[in-house]
């Protein structure tokens, strides 16, 4: 009787050693992190997240999990903004424009045409202003990772094109919860009508907006296009998306998980601008094939129409930052 209760001593300490009444790894050796946005699961800024997702997972050996909530099911860009300074949220991807309200500096990105192309864009963003503006919300509880690729916006209408800014008169158009965005609009002489993004398609269909501004992708995957018949590519703002975490989540991370998901998301942006510019091009030919008609309109009389934001942010920080912005070569 010893030796069989001697031998099941053994069996039980050598299979609780090899985790098999243990069942591996314990639940809370697994770190989760919830992300949610808006864009729908065919968007390329999605599927970089999803990408980074992955890369975080094996990079920690199944240690840290990113679960994502695509299509505002947790809510609206704002709302899960405010579920990050409360904490209940770890991570959301919001475009730079409805951050202004939380972190001041990123107004500079919703002026329109401080960037001279896509490259002058980049230049910026993945240089020490873009860092800058990334490390910017810390103070109210809001972390930058990456910034992600979201093209230029430029308008869509439902039925007539815009060739100038006159073109705009008496039009309602839709724009993010920016406070650059309706001051853009309003110099062009439209009436800015902030909507959320999963209201859109009802608004434009019910007649409650004229028309919105956007990018191809989001133009594309939002299926806006069965509405808007006139896509006007003026590209007045380069405002990217960008990637945060809750500083308070942040904190709790292990030093090994924060290095791990800061690589993860460095190395979604080189795969999400690859992709980015595929399906502008896709895109853009698949409107078009849907009888869109897509039209380039001189950019002059759009930059002279908005002067007027420049100038009053001249001699503030915003200005100041402009002007390092538009010195980057």
């Amino acid at each position: 009787m010893k030796k069989i209760a001697t031998i099941v001593c053994v069996l039980f300490i050598c299979l609780s050693v090899f985790g098999i009444f243990g069942c591996g790894k314990k639940d809370e050796e697994v770190k989760v992190l919830k992300l949610a946005h808006g864009l729908d699961t065919t968007h390329p800024v999605h599927k970089a997240m999803v990408f980074m997702a992955d890369r975080a997972q094996e990079k920690s050996a199944g240690r840290l999990r990113i679960d994502i909530y695509p299509s505002e099911q947790l809510g609206s860009e704002r709302e899960c903004i405010e579920q990050l300074q409360l904490g209940g949220l770890a991570m959301t991807k919001t475009s730079s424009s409805p951050l202004e309200s939380f972190v001041p500096m990123m107004k500079v990105l919703g002026l329109p045409y401080i960037f001279r192309d896509s490259e002058h864009c980049w230049k910026v963003l993945l240089g020490p202003i873009g860092k800058e503006l990334l490390a910017a919300g810390g103070s109210v509880g809001l972390k930058g990772l990456c910034f992600y690729d979201a093209g230029a916006r430029s308008f869509y209408t439902r039925d007539r094109p815009i060739n100038t800014p006159t073109d705009l008169r008496g039009m309602k158009i839709r724009v993010q919860k920016s406070n650059m965005a309706i001051k853009m609009i309003a110099a062009m002489g439209a009436s800015a009508t902030p909507i959320d993004w999963g209201e859109l398609y009802t608004s434009l269909q019910q007649g409650v907006v004229d028309g919105a501004e956007n990018n191809p992708p989001s133009f594309y995957t939002s299926m806006h296009y069965e509405i808007c018949k006139y896509y006007i590519l003026d590209e007045h703002t380069r405002v990217p998306d960008v990637l945060l975490i809750s500083t308070k989540v942040w904190n709790e991370l292990l030093p090994e998980f924060r290095n791990v998901l800061q690589e993860a998301a460095d190395e979604s942006v080189s795969y999400q601008r690859k992709l980015w510019a595929e399906k502008e091009k896709e895109n853009l030919e698949a409107v078009a094939k849907a009888r869109v008609k897509i039209s380039r309109p001189d950019k002059r009389p759009f930059q002279d129409a908005v002067i007027s934001m420049w100038e009053e942010f001249e001699g503030t920080e915003i200005g100041r930052l402009a002007d390092r912005i538009k010195a980057v070569k």
